[in-house]
C-alpha cells in the first residue's frame, strides 16, 4: 500500500471547530461541505457516488478500507466527494474482489483522507449545529488561513451543481452484468425505452433498468423535453444529483413539460425534488441532511415500513403540495416527504434509493412499477 501522508492534518469547519488526524493522506486542502454517512458497508459506492459532489464524507463506521477497491463496485468514473474522514484504516484490504488498496485509489484521484479523526464528535457537531461549509488540512497550514479558505468557499445552498457532474452528450448504457438479482425479472422490461435525465446518476440506477430489459438513453441535464420526447422513450427516469433543487430552474423547467407530455416519470432522490418543484412544491435545507443505509420509512397505503439507502441534505415541504398530488411515503425518524405521486397520471418519485448499492433492497421494487406504468401507458 502506498501513502502520500503528510502527517497529521485537521479539519476545519465554518463555525471555527477544529478536529485534528493522525495522518493526512493524500494532496490537500479540500473544501466542502462536510457530511456524516452511517452506513456500515459500502465505502467504495458512497464515494463514487456523484451526489457527494463537493462534500466532505465522514465516515460513521469505525474501520475503513477493509475490503480495498474494486472496478465493478463503482457508481462513476471516479471520486466526486471533495474528501474524506475515518477513524481508523485497514493497512491491507482483505477481499478477493480488490484490485487496490483504497489509498491508492484516493491518491489517484487525488481527493484527501484523513485518519485518526473523532468521527463521533464530528457527527454529534454536525447533529446539532448543521451541515457547513468545512475543510481538510495539512498540520502546516496555519488555522487562520484555513478558516478564511472554508469560509470564502461556496455554500451549497443555491448550488447548481447538476451540470458539473452531468455527462457532456447522450449515451446509451450498456450493462455489463445481466444476472438478474432476487427482487427482479431480467425480461419485465424487454422492448421498453427508457430516457435517464442525468443529474449525478449512479450506475446501479442504469443496471437496475438495463436488467430488467430496459433500453437505457442517458442525456446531459440540461436536456430540453423536446429532445427527451424525439427520443421515443416510454419513460423518464429523473435522477439523483448533488446541490440545491432549486437552483435548477432549466431541469425543473423541462420536466414541468414532462409532465404535461403524460410519459411515466419516475424521481429518485434529487428527481423527487425536482418532480415536486415541477409540480408546484417547494423544497428546503435539511440541519444535517439524511445518508446511511437504515432509514425507516413508511409506506402510507398500507402502513408497511421500508429500510431505505438515503443520501441527500434537501427535502420536500409537505404543506404546499398541489392537491392533485398525494404524498406517498414519510421519514419514520424526522417525518419528512419520502415518497409522491399523482392522483391520476403515471408520476411518482421516492426521495431515497431504490437501487441502494449499498443498502437494503427493501423498495427495489419501485422499477417494477416504473415498469409496469410504461406497460399500461397508452
Amino acid at each position: 500500500m502506498t501513502e502520500r501522508a503528510h502527517g497529521p492534518g485537521y479539519l476545519l469547519l465554518e463555525d471555527g471547530t477544529r478536529f485534528e488526524g493522525d495522518r493526512f493522506i493524500g494532496d490537500g486542502p479540500a473544501l466542502g461541505e462536510v457530511v456524516f454517512n452511517t452506513a456500515h458497508s459500502g465505502y467504495q459506492e458512497i464515494l463514487s457516488d456523484p451526489s457527494y459532489y463537493r462534500q466532505i464524507l465522514v465516515f460513521t463506521a469505525p474501520h475503513l478500507g477493509n475490503v480495498g477497491v474494486n472496478s465493478e463496485d463503482l457508481e462513476s468514473d471516479g471520486v466526486p466527494a471533495a474528501g474524506a474522514v475515518a477513524r481508523s484504516l485497514a493497512p491491507h484490504p482483505r477481499s478477493w474482489r480488490a484490485d487496490r488498496p483504497l489509498v491508492d485509489w484516493l491518491a489517484e484521484e487525488r481527493t484527501p483522507l484523513l485518519v485518526g479523526a473523532d468521527t463521533r464528535a464530528i457527527t454529534l457537531h454536525c447533529r446539532s449545529r448543521g451541515a457547513m461549509r468545512a475543510g481538510l488540512f495539512p498540520a502546516e497550514v496555519p488555522p487562520g488561513q484555513a478558516l478564511a479558505q472554508v469560509q470564502a468557499s461556496a455554500p451549497m445552498l443555491g448550488a447548481d451543481l447538476a451540470s458539473l457532474v452531468s455527462c457532456a452528450e447522450p449515451y446509451r448504457f450498456e450493462a455489463t452484468r445481466l444476472t438478474a438479482p432476487w427482487h427482479c425479472r431480467l425480461d419485465s422490461g424487454s422492448g421498453l425505452r427508457v430516457t435517464v435525465l442525468d443529474c449525478g446518476v449512479k450506475r446501479s440506477i442504469l443496471a437496475e433498468l438495463a436488467r430488467r430489459g430496459c433500453e437505457v438513453l442517458v442525456v446531459p441535464a440540461g436536456t430540453s423535453a423536446a429532445s427527451i420526447a424525439a427520443s421515443g422513450c416510454d419513460g423518464v427516469v429523473l435522477s439523483n444529483g448533488p446541490g440545491d433543487p432549486a437552483a435548477l430552474t432549466r431541469a425543473v423547467a423541462t420536466v414541468r413539460e414532462l409532465l404535461v407530455a403524460g410519459r411515466p416519470v419516475f424521481g429518485i432522490c434529487l428527481g423527487h425534488q425536482l418532480l415536486a418543484l415541477a409540480a408546484g412544491a417547494t423544497t428546503f435545507k435539511l440541519l444535517f441532511g439524511h445518508r446511511g443505509a437504515n432509514h425507516p420509512v413508511r409506506r402510507e397505503s398500507d402502513r408497511a415500513v421500508e429500510i431505505t439507502s438515503q443520501n441527500h441534505g434537501f427535502a420536500v415541504r409537505a404543506d404546499d403540495l398541489p392537491d392533485d398530488w398525494r404524498i406517498t411515503h414519510l421519514n419514520l425518524n424526522d417525518g419528512t416527504v419520502e415518497g409522491l405521486a399523482h392522483r391520476r397520471r403515471p408520476f411518482f418519485s421516492v426521495q431515497y434509493h431504490p437501487e441502494a448499492s449499498p443498502g437494503p433492497h427493501d423498495a427495489a421494487g419501485y422499477f417494477d412499477r416504473f415498469i409496469e406504468a410504461m406497460r399500461r401507458a397508452p
